[in-house]
């Protein structure tokens, strides 16, 4: 037989849980103690003995003439005055009065023998008792000298304005070609290591292979059946590999122009893929939210790097630790032990999805491009450099080369030119569309710059590939030209700014 529970109204519940909660804290509400002085001057000397006894005995004044000294014991409002034909330097000491507080102060934290000292100078003169604080700290050096030095030592003091690094000047880049030949979107480039022809990889499920001196069209291969997403060609052995947004990830042998590998193992879309440059591994990373570490001869999966929440949109390599790096549209980028196959370190600055990475060619740095920003990070933990703004658009491609020229293309169509030291952003291209395409196919899906760095190659949504290059008639303005004109009998030269 079970007992009917009483029941009780949502107030009366709500009153007994106020007075349990009353009861409960009933003592923290009662009136305060009265302290005790002698207790109390005993804590504060015990406080300033242990926390303040290197400075105590001698509070010194910072830099400007009438600010308060901040050490216990001193008077607010008190000012200090230095004696006429002194010059304030560094190494020049200048003490304030202190008051009558600070002086019981300083005798409760010193010894016993020598607070009974003081305590006998305390009815002294205001000079007696500065002399008494700052004996142990004078300075043996007269005023002459300090006079001698104070105007070297005075522009140490003074705080520089902070000034914007002057940018290296870098010539304008103009639009030197356009190659049309992909009937969908470009989505991948990649230059061969013996700069004679690059490869592209585009949404009509082929990947073409052109003349780069000439533009003209080599070669056609086929075999994905979805978009071509990434392409790199080794600078090992005579492989091109390509992967696309049908999980594919092909090996193609270019002395046959067939697939030779097939890597499988991502369960959706692969976005990229790169090349270690000493080892014969391939790094490939997919919308499943993993990067893949193949081993190219034997197609095995060495490692499976687990830990982006998103897809991972970019991948990169190098010989250096950390020889792997990704980034992802869950805003992280990771950089990642080889050899263990885990994690090194986590950058979490961005607050947009990460498309595209770039690493130095001659500096231990790289760059990351989102929609946020542009920034710059230092090998080898990922410490963060500066930031890139002014690029307002999703950044799907970043290329720098050896002179420090960073390239940021966009889904807008834009492309940013910085110099890469300072982030000086020294110009903006936004090239027209081609005939044919919408105003709105204007993006710029890759670019990467040729083995000679002269020619910066762009991958773009209006189905065309163009080629920039650097303006040989431009000219640095703080450069100054001679010139010398030759006119019979006179020979006249002038300078041309």
């Amino acid at each position: 037989m079970t007992e009917d529970v009483q029941k009780h109204s949502v107030h009366t519940l709500v009153f007994r849980s106020l007075k349990r909660t009353h009861d409960m804290f009933v003592s923290d509400h009662a009136k305060p103690i009265a302290l005790d002085d002698g207790s109390h001057k005993v804590k504060m000397g015990v406080k300033l003995k242990t926390e303040y006894g290197a400075v105590l005995h001698m509070p010194v004044l910072k830099e400007g003439k009438d600010r308060v000294s901040q050490l216990p014991g001193t008077m607010e409002g008190h000012q200090s005055y230095t004696q006429p034909g002194v010059t304030l330097t560094a190494d020049t000491k200048v003490h304030r009065n202190p008051s009558e507080g600070g002086v019981h102060s300083m005798a409760l934290a010193l010894p016993p023998s020598q607070a009974r000292l003081d305590a006998s100078r305390t009815a002294a003169s205001i000079g007696d008792i500065q002399r008494h604080a700052g004996a142990e700290r004078s300075h043996p050096q007269s005023t002459a000298s300090l006079m001698e030095g104070g105007s070297t030592r005075n522009s140490t003091l003074m705080r520089k304005a902070p000034t914007m690094p002057k940018p290296q000047w870098h010539p304008p880049w103009k639009l030197f070609r356009v190659i049309s030949g992909h009937l969908g979107w470009v989505r991948s480039i990649a230059v061969e290591p013996g700069n004679q022809w690059f490869v592209t990889g585009s949404a009509d499920r082929t990947i073409k292979i052109w003349d780069l001196a000439s533009g003209k069209l080599k070669l056609s291969l086929t075999g994905h059946i979805s978009t071509v997403r990434g392409v790199a060609v080794s600078s090992r052995s005579p492989y091109l590999f390509s992967c696309g947004e049908d999980k594919q990830v092909k090996c193609w042998d270019l002395e046959y122009n067939k697939v030779i590998r097939h890597y499988h193992g991502h369960l959706s879309a692969v976005y990229d893929l790169d090349l270690h440059p000493t080892i014969d591994v391939l790094v490939t990373c997919s919308r499943d939210a993993t990067a893949r570490v193949w081993d190219i001869r034997t197609k095995a999966n060495v490692h499976t790097l687990t830990g982006h929440t998103n897809t991972v949109a970019t991948v990169r390599c190098q010989a250096a630790e950390p020889q792997i790096i990704t980034g992802s549209h869950d805003s992280t980028i990771r950089l990642w032990d080889l050899i263990a196959g885990k994690t090194r370190a986590t950058l979490t600055n961005h607050k947009k999805s990460v498309r595209t990475l770039v690493m130095h060619p001659r500096q231990y740095t790289f760059a990351s491009g989102s929609a946020d920003n542009i920034k710059q990070w230092m090998f080898p933990d990922g410490s963060f450099i500066q930031n890139l703004s002014g690029h307002n658009a999703i950044i799907n491609t970043l290329a720098v080369n050896s002179d420090g020229v960073l390239v940021s293309g966009a889904d807008n169509g834009t492309i940013h030119m910085w110099d890469w030291r300072t982030g000086y952003n020294f110009q903006r291209i936004h090239a027209a569309v081609q005939p044919g395409s919408l105003d709105s196919e204007s993006g710029i899906f890759a670019c990467v710059f040729d083995h000679s760095e002269s020619r910066l190659i762009t991958a773009e949504a209006d189905k065309t590939i163009k080629v920039y290059k650097e303006d040989d008639t431009a000219v640095s303005p703080t450069i100054k030209i001679h010139v010398s004109v030759c006119l019979p009998y006179k020979q006249k030269s002038f300078i041309v700014f």
